[in-house]
């Protein structure tokens, strides 16, 4: 199976991905476990311009994410869910569709294209959204700040928002989580609505 966690940064979807993976390998399951963007030499050369780079348009910002899921997806994702293996990513394309989709005013349908094109149509089994108020997910984070994460409080909120609504239009496929849990509690929750799935 294909599972992807995704929330603002602080929100536990770090810390959520790794239990699942911890667990599912503790069952007997080989999990590939990564990050985006990232989880592959050239998508981690992606993310040092994404997070740490100067100011981007925003379809150029859209274009890196989408480009670094693209070889995410061939070199490690398709290859994975091809040999049977799990595969549990902190973030995928709902990130996209929430950062620049919504927040920044490209249109969630343009941007689900773009990554559609990108990724061939995979689309994962299960996503899990950790909704935490954003003034709380900002308390959670250290006090270094990437690119994205400097733009301030607004625009984490209009993130949240966005990501709501996209809980909202793929209802069938995304599940909030309230992140202000005991993260072993939150864990529990996962693993219980993974044993659904069919």
């Amino acid at each position: 199976m294909f599972v992807t966690f995704e929330g603002v940064d602080g929100s536990g979807k770090s810390t959520q991905a790794q239990l699942l993976a911890e667990r599912l390998r503790s069952e007997g399951r080989e999990v590939v476990l990564t990050r985006e963007p990232g989880g592959t030499p050239a998508g981690e050369r992606i993310r040092e311009i994404l997070l740490h780079g100067d100011e981007l348009a925003p379809w150029a910002e859209a274009s890196l994410f989408a480009a670094a899921r693209a070889q995410l997806v061939d070199e490690v994702i398709r290859p994975a869910l091809a040999r049977g293996a799990d595969v549990v990513s902190d973030r995928y394309l709902d990130s996209s569709l929430a950062y620049q989709g919504l927040a920044r005013g490209l249109g969630i349908e343009r941007v689900l294209e773009l990554n559609l094109l990108a990724t061939s149509g995979l689309l994962p089994d299960r996503t899990f959204l950790l909704v935490l108020p954003p003034a709380e997910a900002a308390a959670r984070r250290g006090r270094e700040r990437d690119r994205i994460e400097r733009e301030g409080f607004a625009f984490t909120e209009e993130v949240d928002r966005a990501y709501r609504e996209i809980a909202r239009v793929f209802a069938q496929r995304v599940s909030l989580v309230d992140g202000s849990q005991n993260p072993e509690d939150i864990a529990e929750i996962v693993r219980g609505q993974l044993r659904d799935l069919p």
